[in-house]
């Protein structure tokens, strides 16, 4: 069972017209996400017609700085002047407590 202590929330939002791009963008990210043994949980959201987010916690900084620099992020900063509206907003956050399954 993991002990989460970390995470981060990246907030966007999508520019007219590519909500549909983004929401691909994310659903094709999680198979790379998948081979990220330090990615504890990983979390792709849409929380409106052009709100989307990216949710994850790591049991530790590494494992936060090792997704950090992995290919998820790289492609989202590649493809962030096309999709989105304003750059994605990475916020870095502690976690205090939490349940996860096992």
């Amino acid at each position: 069972m993991s002990n989460v202590t970390v995470g981060l929330w990246v907030p966007m939002e999508a520019k007219p017209g590519k909500e549909d791009e983004v929401a691909e963008f994310l659903t094709g990210a999680k198979p790379i996400v998948d081979a990220e043994p330090d990615t504890t949980a990983w979390f792709a959201i849409r929380m409106g017609p052009t709100s989307f987010g990216i949710f994850d916690v790591f049991e530790n900084d590494a494992g936060r700085q090792a997704h950090l620099s992995g290919k998820v992020a790289a492609a989202l900063m590649e493809k962030a002047p096309d999709l989105f509206a304003t750059p994605p907003g990475i916020r870095q956050y502690d976690v205090l407590a939490s349940k996860l399954p096992g």
